[in-house]
C-alpha cells in the first residue's frame, strides 16, 4: 500500500498524495490571508501550525471577477515532485498570466504534472491581482501581486529541499502577465539570489508610470465615490472593487487622449515602475546589467494578437488602421513602414500585424536585445507552429505545449484543423518541454545563444529550427524603438 507522503515546512508538516509517479502537494500557504490590515500590505509569512495539514486540494482564488469563493486563505502554492528525497533536482516555479487581473493556480491547462514526471521539481502559485495586486493605492506598497511572487519565492528558498528541489537552481517561468512579473523580478534588488534563471513567454510592454497607475486608481475608485487610498477601498468589498474595475475596463478607449495606447488594451494594470518596489522597467534595467548573472530565455508566439482582435473577420477600413499606425507604431514609423514593408498585407492584417508587434513580439525582442547588452547570456523563441488556421500561433499555445495541457481532442476535432494537427502536438510540445527542461538544468536550452547580429531564434513549426529571428520587417520598424515606462499623456 503506497501511503500518502508527508513533507516538514517551516510553518508545519504537510501531507500531498501521489498521482502515477509524481508526489502532489496543493494549498500550501505561503503567506497570512491578504485580509484586514494586511489586505493593501506587503506579505505576511505564513502562520505555523500544529500536527499534519492536509495539501490535496487547491487553495481558493484570490479575488477576481467570476470567483465566488468568500475564503481569503488564498495566498497558497503548489508543489509537484517525482522525488521526494535528497535530489536536488531542478526547480520550476511558474507565474501565471491573466491581465495582471485574474489567474489562479487551479487552471487544468498550468497543471505541472508532466513537466515533473521529467525530472524536475514544479512550483506554482496565486497571488493577488486587480486593484487589491496592482493598483496604485495611497498608503499601500505598489506591486503587491509582485510581492506576492518574491514571498512565495522565498518559500520556495527555505523549504523546496523537502521536496527534493535544489534551492540553488530555481528557474523562474511566466507567461503573459506572469512574463511581465518574470522579466520585472529578473531586475528586482528585492527577488535578487533567489533564482538563477529565467523564462518569459510573452512579455507585455507595458510598465506603468506612478502618475500613470494613481490616474487609472483614482478613476476605478471615483467609481464608488472614493479615492484610491488605502483607508477608503478598505470599504469595499473585493466584489465592488471588481465591478467597479469591469466598470472602467468598458470606458477605457474613452480615456485614449491620456492614458495613450493602455487604454485600448484588455486591462488597466500593469507593474508600476515606482522607484521603489521596481526601480525600472526591464528593458533599461536589463541593458545596465541589472540581470546579468540570470540566464534568460525569451520569446513569444506568431500570432500574438489573434485571441485579442476584436475586428477579427471584419473588414478594416484604411482610416481604422491608419489611426492604428497611429496609436501604436514608432513614431519615426507612423507615416507607413508598416505599409512599405508589408505590401502583400491586408489592412486586416495589418491591423493584427502592429498590435502583434507592440503588445508582445516587439517588447520580446528587445529583451532579448537588453539583455544582451547588459552582458548577460540570453535565448530567443518564436513559435510558428499551430493546429489550426483560424487561431494561428496564437497567444498562450506555447505555454499549453511546455505543460502538456493541450487539449489532442481539441486539436483533432477543431473545425478548421489541419492534417496531422494532433500527431504534430505531441512532437512539437515534446520538443519545446525538453528545451525548457535542458534550460532549467543546464542553463542552456540548446540551441546558440541570441545577439544582435545573428539574431539566432528557435523556431517552432512542426519540425523546428535555429536560424535568424523570423520578424525581421517588423524588427526593422521597431529598430530605434525604446521600450521603457508608459506615462500620462497629458493630465487635464
Amino acid at each position: 500500500m503506497i501511503t500518502d507522503p508527508e513533507i516538514r515546512t517551516a510553518a508545519g508538516v504537510v501531507r500531498g498524495r501521489w498521482e502515477n509517479t509524481v508526489g502532489v502537494f496543493r494549498g500550501i500557504p505561503y503567506a497570512k490571508p491578504p485580509v484586514g490590515a494586511r489586505r493593501f500590505a506587503a506579505p505576511v509569512p505564513a502562520q505555523p501550525w500544529d500536527g499534519v495539514r492536509d495539501a490535496l486540494e487547491f487553495g481558493p482564488s484570490v479575488p477576481q471577477a467570476g470567483a465566488a469563493s468568500s475564503d481569503r486563505n488564498c495566498l497558497t502554492l503548489n508543489v509537484w515532485s517525482p522525488d521526494l528525497g535528497a535530489a536536488a533536482l531542478p526547480v520550476l516555479v511558474f507565474i501565471h498570466g491573466g491581465r495582471y487581473l485574474e489567474g489562479t493556480s487551479s487552471n487544468p491547462h498550468q497543471d505541472g504534472a508532466i513537466l515533473a514526471a521529467a525530472g524536475v521539481v514544479m512550483v506554482s502559485m496565486n497571488y493577488r491581482v486587480g486593484v487589491e495586486g496592482f493598483a496604485n493605492v495611497a498608503g499601500a506598497p505598489n506591486n503587491r501581486g509582485m510581492l506576492d511572487q518574491i514571498a512565495a519565492l522565498r518559500w520556495v528558498q527555505e523549504n523546496i529541499a523537502a521536496f527534493g528541489g535544489d534551492p540553488g537552481n530555481v528557474t523562474v517561468f511566466g507567461q503573459s502577465a506572469g512574463a511581465g512579473c518574470t522579466a520585472a523580478l529578473a531586475t528586482m534588488p528585492l527577488a535578487a539570489g533567489l533564482f538563477r534563471r529565467a523564462i518569459v513567454q510573452s512579455c507585455p510592454g507595458t510598465f506603468f508610470s506612478p502618475r500613470l497607475s494613481a490616474e487609472i486608481s483614482a478613476t476605478i475608485a471615483a467609481e464608488l465615490g472614493a479615492q484610491a487610498t488605502v483607508d477608503e477601498l478598505a470599504r469595499f468589498s473585493p466584489g465592488e472593487l471588481i465591478n467597479a474595475t469591469g466598470t472602467v475596463m468598458r470606458k477605457m478607449p474613452d480615456f485614449v487622449e491620456s492614458w495613450g495606447p493602455t487604454a485600448l488594451t484588455p486591462t488597466p494594470f500593469s507593474p508600476v515602475v515606482d522607484g521603489d518596489v521596481l526601480l525600472h522597467a526591464p528593458w533599461p534595467a536589463l541593458a545596465d546589467g541589472a540581470a546579468r548573472d540570470i540566464d534568460l530565455l525569451v520569446g513569444h508566439t506568431r500570432d500574438e494578437f489573434r485571441l485579442f482582435n476584436p475586428l477579427l473577420g471584419s473588414e478594416v477600413t484604411d482610416a481604422q488602421l491608419t489611426t492604428t499606425l497611429d496609436r501604436f507604431a514608432p513614431a519615426s514609423d507612423a507615416s507607413g513602414g508598416y505599409r512599405a514593408l508589408y505590401t502583400e498585407a491586408t489592412s486586416a492584417q495589418l491591423y493584427e500585424l502592429v498590435n502583434c508587434d507592440w503588445l508582445f513580439r516587439m517588447p520580446g525582442l528587445h529583451l532579448a536585445d537588453a539583455q544582451h547588452a547588459g552582458g548577460g547570456q540570453v535565448w530567443n523563441y518564436e513559435l510558428c507552429w499551430s493546429y489550426n488556421r483560424d487561431q494561428g500561433a496564437s497567444h498562450s499555445l506555447d505555454l499549453l505545449l511546455v505543460l502538456g495541457t493541450l487539449d489532442l481532442v481539441e486539436v483533432r476535432d477543431h473545425p478548421s484543423a489541419f492534417p496531422n494537427a494532433a500527431a504534430e502536438a505531441v512532437h512539437v510540445a515534446h520538443h519545446m518541454r525538453t528545451d525548457w527542461l535542458t534550460f532549467a538544468t543546464t542553463g542552456t536550452p540548446g540551441w546558440t545563444p541570441y545577439d544582435p547580429d545573428t539574431r539566432s531564434t528557435r523556431v517552432y513549426t512542426a519540425e523546428p529550427t535555429t536560424q535568424p529571428y523570423p520578424e525581421e520587417r517588423s524588427r526593422r520598424i521597431w529598430a530605434t524603438h525604446r521600450f521603457d515606462t508608459l506615462d500620462l499623456l497629458h493630465t487635464d
